[in-house]
Protein backbone atom coordinates (compact mmCIF):
# COMPACT_ATOMS: atom_id res chain seq x y z
CA UNK A 1 0.00 0.00 0.00
CA UNK A 2 1.22 3.51 -0.86
CA UNK A 3 1.45 6.74 1.30
CA UNK A 4 -0.91 8.27 -0.82
CA UNK A 5 -3.69 5.44 -0.05
CA UNK A 6 -3.91 6.43 4.18
CA UNK A 7 -2.64 9.97 3.71
CA UNK A 8 -6.29 11.49 1.74
CA UNK A 9 -4.92 14.83 1.90
CA UNK A 10 -1.95 13.86 -0.74
CA UNK A 11 -4.50 12.10 -2.48
CA UNK A 12 -6.78 14.84 -2.49
CA UNK A 13 -3.81 16.80 -3.62
CA UNK A 14 -2.65 14.01 -6.44
CA UNK A 15 -6.14 13.66 -7.75
CA UNK A 16 -6.63 18.00 -8.22
CA UNK A 17 -2.83 17.45 -10.21
CA UNK A 18 -4.17 15.20 -12.79
CA UNK A 19 -7.24 16.53 -13.49
CA UNK A 20 -6.43 19.79 -13.87
CA UNK A 21 -3.50 18.67 -16.73
CA UNK A 22 -5.26 16.11 -18.13
CA UNK A 23 -9.23 15.47 -17.18
CA UNK A 24 -10.41 19.12 -17.35
CA UNK A 25 -8.00 19.79 -21.30
CA UNK A 26 -9.83 16.31 -22.56
CA UNK A 27 -13.50 17.75 -21.63
CA UNK A 28 -12.26 20.78 -22.88
CA UNK A 29 -12.07 19.67 -26.55
CA UNK A 30 -15.91 19.16 -26.23
CA UNK A 31 -17.30 21.97 -24.20
CA UNK A 32 -15.47 25.29 -22.91
CA UNK A 33 -15.35 25.11 -19.25
CA UNK A 34 -16.46 27.88 -17.25
CA UNK A 35 -18.37 29.83 -14.84
CA UNK A 36 -22.10 28.97 -16.27
CA UNK A 37 -21.77 25.68 -16.13
CA UNK A 38 -22.86 22.71 -13.87
CA UNK A 39 -20.34 19.77 -12.69
CA UNK A 40 -21.50 16.57 -10.88
CA UNK A 41 -18.72 13.98 -10.11
CA UNK A 42 -20.55 10.54 -8.99
CA UNK A 43 -18.25 8.94 -6.59
CA UNK A 44 -15.82 11.58 -5.83
CA UNK A 45 -14.33 10.60 -2.78
CA UNK A 46 -12.38 13.51 -1.11
CA UNK A 47 -13.40 15.69 -4.26
CA UNK A 48 -10.04 16.20 -5.62
CA UNK A 49 -11.22 15.97 -9.51
CA UNK A 50 -13.48 18.79 -9.06
CA UNK A 51 -10.85 21.02 -7.87
CA UNK A 52 -9.82 22.77 -11.36
CA UNK A 53 -13.76 23.04 -12.36
CA UNK A 54 -14.68 25.06 -9.14
CA UNK A 55 -11.53 27.23 -9.73
CA UNK A 56 -13.08 27.88 -13.16
CA UNK A 57 -15.48 29.17 -11.36
CA UNK A 58 -17.94 26.25 -12.01
CA UNK A 59 -21.06 25.39 -9.81
CA UNK A 60 -19.35 21.85 -8.63
CA UNK A 61 -21.35 18.81 -6.73
CA UNK A 62 -20.20 15.68 -6.02
CA UNK A 63 -21.94 12.49 -4.52
CA UNK A 64 -20.57 9.39 -2.75
CA UNK A 65 -21.89 6.37 -0.79
CA UNK A 66 -19.28 6.84 2.05
CA UNK A 67 -19.67 9.67 5.07
CA UNK A 68 -16.39 9.92 5.49
CA UNK A 69 -14.96 10.83 2.24
CA UNK A 70 -17.63 13.09 1.39
CA UNK A 71 -17.07 14.79 4.94
CA UNK A 72 -12.79 14.85 3.83
CA UNK A 73 -14.31 16.74 0.56
CA UNK A 74 -15.77 19.23 2.72
CA UNK A 75 -12.76 20.04 4.97
CA UNK A 76 -10.22 19.73 1.64
CA UNK A 77 -12.64 22.24 -0.35
CA UNK A 78 -12.75 24.47 2.80
CA UNK A 79 -9.30 24.49 3.35
CA UNK A 80 -8.80 25.31 -0.23
CA UNK A 81 -11.20 28.00 0.45
CA UNK A 82 -13.13 26.92 -2.79
CA UNK A 83 -16.76 26.56 -3.22
CA UNK A 84 -18.38 22.37 -3.69
CA UNK A 85 -21.63 20.55 -2.78
CA UNK A 86 -21.21 17.64 -1.43
CA UNK A 87 -23.56 15.21 -0.30
CA UNK A 88 -23.42 11.50 1.13
CA UNK A 89 -26.00 10.09 -1.70
CA UNK A 90 -26.07 7.27 -3.56
CA UNK A 91 -26.11 7.78 -7.56
CA UNK A 92 -29.39 5.20 -7.31
CA UNK A 93 -31.61 6.75 -5.47
CA UNK A 94 -30.45 10.57 -6.09
CA UNK A 95 -32.30 13.32 -4.59
CA UNK A 96 -31.09 16.63 -6.79
CA UNK A 97 -32.16 19.10 -8.57
CA UNK A 98 -31.80 19.98 -11.85
CA UNK A 99 -29.25 18.50 -14.65
CA UNK A 100 -25.95 18.54 -15.33
CA UNK A 101 -23.73 20.00 -17.60
CA UNK A 102 -20.64 17.89 -17.16
CA UNK A 103 -20.94 14.42 -15.43
CA UNK A 104 -17.45 12.82 -13.98
CA UNK A 105 -17.27 9.46 -13.27
CA UNK A 106 -13.23 8.34 -12.72
CA UNK A 107 -12.41 5.03 -11.95
CA UNK A 108 -16.21 4.09 -10.52
CA UNK A 109 -17.94 2.12 -12.62
CA UNK A 110 -15.61 -1.01 -12.49
CA UNK A 111 -16.83 -0.86 -8.86
CA UNK A 112 -20.68 -1.07 -9.90
CA UNK A 113 -22.18 -4.70 -10.63
CA UNK A 114 -25.32 -2.89 -12.41
CA UNK A 115 -23.69 -1.03 -15.25
CA UNK A 116 -26.69 -0.83 -17.36
CA UNK A 117 -28.67 0.83 -14.53
CA UNK A 118 -25.62 3.06 -13.87
CA UNK A 119 -25.64 4.33 -17.11
CA UNK A 120 -29.58 5.09 -16.95
CA UNK A 121 -29.29 6.71 -13.68
CA UNK A 122 -26.67 9.05 -14.77
CA UNK A 123 -28.12 10.14 -18.29
CA UNK A 124 -31.30 10.96 -16.31
CA UNK A 125 -28.72 13.46 -15.01
CA UNK A 126 -27.38 15.12 -17.86
CA UNK A 127 -28.50 18.32 -19.53
CA UNK A 128 -29.49 18.10 -23.43
CA UNK A 129 -26.36 19.48 -24.60
CA UNK A 130 -24.10 17.92 -21.66
CA UNK A 131 -21.03 15.60 -21.53
CA UNK A 132 -20.21 12.89 -19.62
CA UNK A 133 -16.69 11.68 -18.83
CA UNK A 134 -15.48 8.31 -17.65
CA UNK A 135 -12.11 6.91 -16.92
CA UNK A 136 -11.88 3.51 -15.71
CA UNK A 137 -8.30 0.75 -15.89
CA UNK A 138 -9.63 -2.09 -18.10
CA UNK A 139 -9.80 -5.67 -16.12
CA UNK A 140 -6.97 -7.08 -17.87
CA UNK A 141 -4.30 -4.49 -17.14
CA UNK A 142 -1.72 -5.46 -15.29
CA UNK A 143 -3.30 -3.99 -11.84
CA UNK A 144 -6.75 -3.86 -13.05
CA UNK A 145 -7.52 -5.99 -10.02
CA UNK A 146 -6.58 -2.53 -7.67
CA UNK A 147 -3.83 -4.65 -5.84
CA UNK A 148 -2.16 -1.97 -5.53
CA UNK A 149 -4.46 -1.39 -1.95
CA UNK A 150 -3.24 -4.35 -0.42
CA UNK A 151 -1.09 -3.74 2.68
CA UNK A 152 1.16 -6.95 1.39
CA UNK A 153 4.42 -5.31 -0.28
CA UNK A 154 4.74 -8.42 -2.22
CA UNK A 155 0.91 -8.50 -3.58
CA UNK A 156 0.35 -5.07 -4.09
CA UNK A 157 3.38 -4.79 -6.12
CA UNK A 158 2.26 -8.16 -8.67
CA UNK A 159 0.64 -7.66 -12.13
CA UNK A 160 -1.68 -9.75 -13.14
CA UNK A 161 -2.30 -11.47 -10.30
CA UNK A 162 -5.93 -10.80 -10.74
CA UNK A 163 -6.56 -12.56 -13.26
CA UNK A 164 -6.29 -15.80 -11.68
CA UNK A 165 -8.85 -18.04 -10.88
CA UNK A 166 -10.90 -16.81 -8.24
CA UNK A 167 -10.02 -19.51 -6.35
CA UNK A 168 -6.49 -19.56 -7.02
CA UNK A 169 -6.23 -15.65 -6.18
CA UNK A 170 -8.18 -15.78 -3.14
CA UNK A 171 -6.23 -18.76 -1.77
CA UNK A 172 -2.43 -16.63 -2.43
CA UNK A 173 -4.33 -13.41 -0.75
CA UNK A 174 -4.94 -15.67 2.26
CA UNK A 175 -1.53 -17.36 1.82
CA UNK A 176 0.02 -13.92 1.90
CA UNK A 177 -2.09 -12.64 5.01
CA UNK A 178 -3.69 -10.01 3.73
CA UNK A 179 -6.61 -8.99 5.40
CA UNK A 180 -9.97 -10.57 4.98
CA UNK A 181 -11.46 -6.54 4.82
CA UNK A 182 -8.96 -5.77 1.61
CA UNK A 183 -9.39 -9.73 0.19
CA UNK A 184 -13.73 -8.81 0.14
CA UNK A 185 -12.99 -5.76 -1.55
CA UNK A 186 -10.53 -7.34 -4.38
CA UNK A 187 -12.39 -9.97 -4.98
CA UNK A 188 -15.82 -7.80 -4.90
CA UNK A 189 -13.50 -5.72 -7.77
CA UNK A 190 -13.18 -9.07 -9.63
CA UNK A 191 -16.24 -9.67 -10.04
CA UNK A 192 -17.50 -5.98 -11.30
CA UNK A 193 -14.60 -5.95 -13.86
CA UNK A 194 -14.58 -3.60 -16.92
CA UNK A 195 -13.13 -3.92 -20.34
CA UNK A 196 -13.28 -1.93 -23.11
CA UNK A 197 -15.74 -4.21 -25.25
CA UNK A 198 -18.12 -4.23 -22.36
CA UNK A 199 -18.03 -0.53 -21.86
CA UNK A 200 -19.03 0.32 -25.53
CA UNK A 201 -21.61 -2.88 -25.47
CA UNK A 202 -23.30 -0.85 -22.72
CA UNK A 203 -22.77 2.10 -24.54
CA UNK A 204 -24.94 0.66 -27.10
CA UNK A 205 -27.27 -0.19 -25.24
CA UNK A 206 -27.62 3.13 -23.52
CA UNK A 207 -29.26 6.79 -24.37
CA UNK A 208 -25.33 7.65 -24.94
CA UNK A 209 -22.70 7.66 -28.05
CA UNK A 210 -19.36 8.38 -27.35
CA UNK A 211 -18.24 11.08 -28.50
CA UNK A 212 -14.09 10.46 -28.08
CA UNK A 213 -11.85 7.91 -26.35
CA UNK A 214 -8.41 7.26 -25.38
CA UNK A 215 -5.95 4.92 -24.40
CA UNK A 216 -3.19 5.07 -22.55
CA UNK A 217 -0.62 2.95 -22.18
CA UNK A 218 0.83 5.31 -19.43
CA UNK A 219 -1.27 6.64 -17.17
CA UNK A 220 -2.10 10.12 -16.49
CA UNK A 221 -2.46 9.99 -13.18
CA UNK A 222 0.86 8.17 -13.22
CA UNK A 223 2.70 11.47 -13.51
CA UNK A 224 1.99 12.55 -9.94
CA UNK A 225 2.55 9.29 -8.73
CA UNK A 226 5.70 8.02 -10.09
CA UNK A 227 6.96 10.72 -12.15
CA UNK A 228 6.17 8.80 -15.53
CA UNK A 229 5.13 10.99 -18.89
CA UNK A 230 1.81 9.89 -19.79
CA UNK A 231 2.00 7.53 -22.97
CA UNK A 232 -0.62 6.36 -25.19
CA UNK A 233 -1.39 3.17 -26.98
CA UNK A 234 -0.70 3.91 -30.43
CA UNK A 235 -2.79 2.61 -33.28
CA UNK A 236 -3.34 -0.43 -34.52
CA UNK A 237 -3.00 -1.68 -30.80
CA UNK A 238 -5.62 1.14 -29.58
CA UNK A 239 -7.64 -0.76 -31.81
CA UNK A 240 -7.19 -4.72 -31.32
CA UNK A 241 -10.42 -5.82 -29.16
CA UNK A 242 -9.62 -7.84 -26.19
CA UNK A 243 -5.76 -7.13 -26.47
CA UNK A 244 -5.81 -3.42 -25.83
CA UNK A 245 -7.24 -3.93 -22.63
CA UNK A 246 -3.74 -5.37 -21.26
CA UNK A 247 -2.00 -2.09 -23.15
CA UNK A 248 -4.53 0.31 -21.40
CA UNK A 249 -3.68 1.79 -18.18
CA UNK A 250 -6.46 3.84 -18.54
CA UNK A 251 -9.41 4.29 -20.66
CA UNK A 252 -10.38 7.88 -21.12
CA UNK A 253 -14.16 8.85 -23.20
CA UNK A 254 -16.68 11.42 -23.22
CA UNK A 255 -20.38 10.18 -23.98
CA UNK A 256 -23.54 12.49 -25.13
CA UNK A 257 -27.43 11.96 -25.10
CA UNK A 258 -28.02 10.37 -28.70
Amino acid sequence: MQRRHTDRKLYFQELARTSENYILPFIENHIHVGPDLTVLEVGCGEGGNLVPFSRRGCSVTGIDISADRIEEARAFFSAEHLQGEFLCQDVFKVELIGRFDIIIMRDVIEHVREKGRLFAAVSALLNDNGLIYMAFPPWQMPFGGHQQICRNRVISSLPFIHLLPRKVYKALMKRASVNQRAIDELLEIKDCRMTIEHFKKLVRESDLKQADEVCYLINPHYEVKFGLKPRKVIFPFSALPVCRNFYTTSYFTILKLN
